[in-house]
């Protein structure tokens, strides 16, 4: 089911305890191929697979737009991120090591550093393709198999990514996608023959997945979801700080987990705030996302229209002003009048009990929250079970450094919002999850340190 015209564009059936089978042994047999392969061999494969992926970057992207409701201009950055991040892990393939250290005697050890087996992907439904990636490549890169499932209401564009991995070099069945929801996700995580289980969805399903790998001793990675802090300091580039805001809750129509969604702005500027976002948020074009001028597209579908639509009408009865949005949107097109469109919403004169401050709303609502003092709006933004992300606008660099350095979050922007350069480690503290994608750090949770203690004298036994 499509979300922008709202209609069933093709059938997928679900895959059962024998499909999963079937993939996780087809995986586990590429693994032994692929994992004896050097570095180097993996990084060319990899940057062909980069490759073909920024070539077809308008075919993709207008694929996950179709699959998703998303902006095409969104889907072609989400492309973009997403072949980079093969790129990266291509480039790090060949310089993964272990290390030498010298011991007495002439005896020494080292370190190797291998791969895990087959890994399992399960994916969300917000950026589909671009998560197959950030999972597959650093599991590739360390010589891995994996087995990803993608959400069941973004299936299609994660088959894409298997067909040019296959056509890229890798052995076939390495990048497996098994189709399904909780009960494929269930077959996946309790499989004797998976090694790892990375998982980026909600708190809930986080909490199955980490119970089930504990089961099997299965190491997880969770990328779960957020509440997060924004700070507007009074001495910021207003301009800036306006720009920032809407992309901290309005990219991919507010389905972001890292999204800033709890705004805490310095009373001194409040008014001017929010005059200036309301007025730039009513100027968002919602609609046909296959439209290059569109700046928002359809939600994911109706249930979850619905319940964004709850959270906002809760809202105002728990005292919120809407300033704007917050309503139905019906294109002008009447192919597209069943898509699940909304205006994107900025909530005003909000408290910190309110339920659309302390709840993830996964929708284009924004909270403005005024706030007096640097030590009041740190304690404040870290009062949630939340640590995914934070920012901070001001123009006092001193202050910018302090205050992220006291929120309790993964991830934290100053003067910018929601970037996601694959160089740097993404994930979050608290319920937010643990693990980390992207960087160098990833390296870490797709392989396992074997040491090795080298004699080179005779052994002194005490017996």
């Amino acid at each position: 089911l499509t979300p922008c015209p709202g209609r069933v564009i093709t059938k997928l059936l679900c895959s059962g305890e024998k499909e999963v089978d079937l993939a996780v042994q087809s995986a586990k047999a590429a693994f032994q191929t692929w994992s004896r392969t050097s570095g180097m061999e993996r990084c060319r494969v990899l940057l062909e697979a980069a490759r073909i992926i920024r070539e077809r970057r308008d075919e993709i992207a207008t694929l996950e737009t179709i699959n998703n409701g998303k902006s095409i201009f969104e889907a072609r950055v989400d492309i973009d991120i997403s072949w980079q991040c093969l790129e990266y892990y291509a480039g790090l393939a060949g310089s993964l090591a272990g290390e030498h250290i010298q011991l007495p005697g002439g005896s020494f050890g080292y370190t190797r550093r291998e791969p895990l087996g087959v890994c399992v992907g399960i994916g969300a439904w917000n950026y589909p393709f671009q998560i197959a990636c950030w999972k597959s490549a650093p599991a590739l890169a360390c010589g891995n198999a994996m087995v990803f499932k993608p959400s069941p209401f973004t299936p299609i564009s994660v088959v894409k990514l298997a067909e040019i991995f296959t056509e890229a070099g890798v052995p076939k069945g390495l990048f497996n996608v098994v189709q399904g929801g909780a009960a494929t996700g269930q077959f996946l995580c309790h499989h004797p023959d998976v090694a790892k289980i990375s998982f980026t969805g909600s708190v809930p399903t986080g909490v199955k997945i980490m119970e089930m790998a504990a089961k099997g001793i299965k190491p997880v990675t969770l990328e779960l979801g957020g509440k997060s802090p924004l700070i507007i300091f009074s001495d910021c580039s207003l301009e800036n700080a306006v720009n920032g805001a809407l992309m901290a809750n309005f990219l991919t129509q507010g389905e972001v987990c890292c999204n800033g969604t709890r705004v805490f702005v310095e009373r001194k500027i409040l008014d001017t705030f929010t005059k200036e976002v309301v007025k730039r948020t009513q100027k968002i074009k919602v609609g046909d996302p296959l439209q290059e001028d569109t700046r928002m597209g359809a939600l994911i579908n109706r249930p979850h229209l619905e319940r964004v639509q709850r959270f906002i009408k809760q809202a105002k009865e728990q005292g919120a002003q809407v300033l704007c949005g917050g309503d139905l949107y019906v294109p002008d097109d009447p192919k597209l009048k069943n898509g699940f469109y909304m205006k994107p919403c900025v909530l005003g004169n909000c408290t910190d009990n309110m339920t659309c401050v302390q709840e993830e709303i996964f929708g284009p609502v924004m909270s403005i929250l005024p706030f007096d003092t640097e030590e009041e709006v740190v304690e404040r933004a870290n009062n949630t079970k939340f640590g995914l992300a934070g920012g901070v606008f001001t123009r006092d660099i001193q202050k910018a450094h302090r205050v992220v350095a006291a929120l309790k979050a993964g991830m934290c922007f100053i003067n910018n919002y929601n970037i996601s350069p694959v160089e740097l480690p993404f994930g979050g503290y608290k319920s937010s999850g643990f693990g980390r994608e992207n960087g160098r750090a990833a390296i870490e949770y797709y392989s396992q340190l074997k040491t090795v203690c080298v004699e080179m004298g005779d052994v002194e036994s005490v017996f």
